[in-house]
Parts: structure tokens; C-alpha cells; sequence
């Protein structure tokens, strides 16, 4: 049976202080751990150093992006596996185990993935087939499943089979990472598995709490729109990409009037972001 001495678990923050304890229940049994800090401005590094002695704590000066970040932790990996967690989930060190045991039982899998809940317990849509092929239906599974994309939240990698495909494109700052990442295994013929008995707590978009939440969802917005652009240009074409950047800019457009009128102003900084990232998107940016 497989240890915790031979998975190395990566997490990104970025103004992650407060998912700091929840990711403790875990992280205190781990012998190996990276924290890739992206310029968190609220003792996250500090913190996480005074958590978990044991943890190697790259504190970047810049905000690298999600992908570029555990790329730089995944350059550190040593052991057999690598984990990827994000810092707004919640894992048991039973549960992770078990994930690994499983990889143990079917070692052609480069990726495995538990099932991600939400805080009230329901079960989240996080795996399906590539888009780009075709639209995933039907009932959720009910045991192991060979999938095609997992979210990026959990995900627990054989690292000598990434070595034909790499880890992330960091042309993707935010967002579509994990799918352009999923698809690539996919194309590679290298299996990717749901385990969904068991289950990691994802307390969706929760890992990031700085000073500028307006701004954060500025940000979310800006990047969503040109990685999803970034995505249809790398995996379709470039005329595929500028009539999905035309739909948007018009969908967009007619949306933020409504925003501005029931001030919501979350909703109305993202959708602003998502404008922005649109307008602002050149099809170099895919490569």
C-alpha cells in the first residue's frame, strides 16, 4: 500500500490566510508539502511556514498565475505522486490515501480525481468528457470512471506519465488550465479516473480573500474571458476564437446595463473584468 511519504501535495495561494486552518486537518500529516504563495499581501507565507515546518514555501514576488505556480512546485516533486489542491478544499488524510490506493490499482492512470461536494453536501459537476468532442450526458458515476477532464481543484498526478505532455501552459494566467491540461492527457491516451466514493469539501471560489474583493472579481472576469479565448485558439481555430470573442462582446454588452441597474456589484466588476479581457484579447496571446 501506497504511504503519505510517497505524495508530495502542492497548493497555490494568493491571499489564502484564511483557508489556512481548514487545509491543516490534512497538510499536518504530510511529510511533504509545497505552498507556491502568488504575492499573497496577508501573512499567507508566514503562516503557512509557522503551520507546517515540514513545508517547502515558495513565495513568489509576483502573481505568477495558477498554472505557473504549481508548475514552479511541480519542478521541486520527488516522490511517485504529486496532489494539487486548492486552498478553498478540504481533503482527510483517510480520503487521500484511499485516492492513492486506488492508483495503486490501476497504475495506467496519469490522473485521479476524488469528488468534489460543496459545503452543503451536494455532489458538484467536476468531471465530464472534452468539450471540444462532444457534450457529456447521463447520470453521474457510480463507481472508478475513466473521464475525460476533472477540475482542477483535487487532482492527484503519476509523474512519470506527464512526461510526454508536460504540466500546465502557462499562457493560461487563470482558468482553463486544467482543461487544456485534461485534454492534452486525453489526446495522449493517458487515462484520467473519478473515484467518486471518495470526496474532497470545495468551498467554491473561497480561496481568495484580499483587501479589493471588487477587484478580485475584476480579475476573475478579465482572465476567464481571454483563457477561454486563449483555449478556442490553441484547441479550434483562430476564426472559431474571434466569433466566440464577437458572441460574448455582444452577450456581454447587452448584460451590462441589466447589472448596472439591479447593482450587484460583484457580478457587475466580473462581468466589467469579463468585458475587458474580451476587448483586450490579440490572437498571439494563444501561443
Amino acid at each position: 500500500m501506497f504511504g503519505l511519504e510517497q505524495v508530495t501535495v502542492v497548493v497555490v495561494t494568493h491571499h489564502s490566510a484564511h483557508c489556512l486552518a481548514g487545509l491543516n486537518a490534512l497538510l499536518q500529516h504530510c511529510p511533504r508539502v509545497i505552498i507556491s504563495d502568488n504575492a499573497s499581501n496577508d501573512g499567507t507565507p508566514e503562516q503557512a511556514r509557522a503551520l507546517w515546518p515540514q513545508a517547502q514555501v515558495l513565495a513568489h514576488p509576483l502573481n505568477l498565475g495558477f498554472g505557473a505556480a504549481n508548475n514552479r512546485a511541480l519542478a521541486r516533486v520527488s516522490t511517485p505522486f504529486a496532489f494539487l489542491l486548492n486552498p478553498d478544499c478540504e481533503i482527510s488524510k483517510e480520503a487521500l490515501l484511499a485516492l492513492m490506493n486506488v492508483a495503486q490499482e490501476m497504475p495506467e492512470a496519469a490522473l485521479l480525481a476524488p469528488q468534489l461536494v460543496g459545503a452543503k453536501g451536494q455532489a458538484e459537476v467536476n468531471y465530464r468528457w472534452p468539450n471540444t468532442l462532444w457534450a457529456s450526458r447521463g447520470p453521474a458515476a457510480e463507481g472508478p470512471a475513466c473521464v475525460g477532464f476533472v477540475c482542477g481543484a483535487a487532482m492527484l498526478f503519476r509523474m512519470d506519465r506527464f512526461a510526454t505532455v508536460g504540466f500546465f501552459d502557462e499562457n493560461f494566467f487563470l482558468y482553463y488550465e486544467d482543461d487544456d491540461l485534461c485534454l492534452r492527457l486525453f489526446k495522449a491516451r493517458l487515462p484520467m479516473l473519478v473515484v467518486p466514493s471518495i470526496q474532497a469539501l470545495h468551498r467554491s471560489r473561497g480561496s481568495v480573500k484580499g483587501r479589493a474583493p471588487w477587484k478580485s472579481e475584476y480579475v476573475r472576469g478579465f482572465h476567464h474571458a481571454q483563457s477561454k479565448l486563449i483555449f478556442e485558439h490553441k484547441h479550434g481555430t483562430l476564426a472559431q476564437a474571434l466569433m466566440q470573442r464577437r458572441r460574448l462582446l455582444w452577450s456581454t454588452g447587452l448584460a451590462l446595463p441589466f447589472r448596472a441597474l439591479l447593482f450587484s456589484p460583484k457580478r457587475l466588476c466580473r462581468m466589467w473584468g469579463r468585458w475587458m479581457g474580451l476587448m483586450r484579447w490579440t490572437p498571439h496571446a494563444a501561443h
